[in-house]
């Protein structure tokens, strides 16, 4: 799958996660979460060829061609 691609879907389940688990209370397991997610990331592109193929600087440089979306925290109603 292509670079790209992967990332926009990436992107759209962090930010439907986000969507569903980020009210006020939950800020840091959302979070944690999300540096999961990176770390996972970084993990799965550095096992597409026989060499590792990213530094963390290098990753680093990928995520601001392709960012992950910003963690977004949505208020509660009380009703």
């Amino acid at each position: 799958m292509p670079k790209a691609i992967f990332m926009e879907t990436l992107s759209r389940k962090l930010q439907g996660y986000c969507r569903y688990y980020g009210i006020t209370d939950n800020r840091d397991s959302v979070k944690d979460f999300f540096d999961e997610a990176k770390r996972y990331l970084f993990k799965y592109l550095n096992r597409r060829s026989q060499r590792r193929s990213y530094t963390w600087d290098k990753f680093l440089l990928f995520l601001k061609r392709y960012p992950l979306p910003k963690l977004k925290l949505y208020m509660t109603s009380s009703n």
